[in-house]
């Protein structure tokens, strides 16, 4: 039987729960070189190799195909490359790891509650204070795709490194667009998400490459791991 490469979170709180979520349906994932190697087993599925990556190398190696299936966010695999979704199949939402992906101003911007607001105030922003509307994400491929769709080509993206909801009051940039799971730690820092502004709602799934190599013998031994997960096949 050909064997599938199954990749999980390597760490924290997204480890656990996956672990967990599989576990919860029989396969147990288990590391037998201790919290520090990077190769794992599933009890019962001695074909199926399982590897530990950061969540977001697991997105690009799904996109590339270097891996069959993992668990990682939505958001990474909009993130990492503009043909992300085309390249996955979403096999399976998990239920956990829920978080957005939004646009957030400062709550002294009053007129500005929807896209449309922000669409005006980036064609004005140039001309009032000689530059352009500065936008602090991590998100760039997500913020450039949705910018696009809603017409709006006025502005410049500031990578952020670190804590993104701290830029508009360091004046590092005017809004943000980051991931949030309440809005709490936004609204702490003097923001607020457009009334519209959830660009991407996002959450952890089972997700299988499109890209890898899927033999006949390989592709069914997925469809029946899929089908004991409750997966759609792909």
């Amino acid at each position: 039987m050909s064997g599938i490469t199954l990749a999980v979170p390597s760490k924290g709180r997204l480890e656990e729960l996956t672990r967990q979520w599989f576990a919860e349906r029989g396969l147990s994932i288990s590391r037998p070189g201790g919290a520090r190697s990077y190769l794992g087993v599933m009890d019962g599925e001695p074909d199926v190799t399982v590897r530990f990556f950061p969540a977001s190398e697991i997105a690009r190696e799904l996109i590339r195909g270097n891996i069959d299936i993992g668990v990682t966010g939505r958001d990474l695999i909009h993130e990492t490359s503009e043909n992300g979704p085309s390249s996955v199949h979403f096999a399976r939402s998990l239920e956990f790891g829920h978080a957005d992906v939004v646009i957030a101003v400062p709550d002294a911007w009053i007129d500005v509650t929807h896209l449309h607001d922000l669409a005006d105030v980036a064609s004005d922003f140039r001309s009032r204070h000689k530059r352009w509307l500065r936008i602090a994400t991590k998100y760039i491929t997500i913020t450039r795709q949705h910018f696009a769709k809603a017409g709006i080509a006025e502005y410049r993206i500031v990578e952020s490194l670190g804590a993104t909801e701290a830029a508009p009051a360091s004046g590092v940039a005017d809004i943000v667009v980051d991931i949030t799971s309440t809005g709490s730690t936004l609204a702490a820092n003097g923001l607020r998400v457009l009334e519209d502004g959830v660009m991407l709602k996002s959450e952890a799934n089972l997700i299988v490459s499109r890209t890898a190599d899927w033999p006949a013998e390989k592709k069914a031994h997925l469809d029946d791991l899929l089908q004991r997960l409750g997966a759609t096949a792909t």
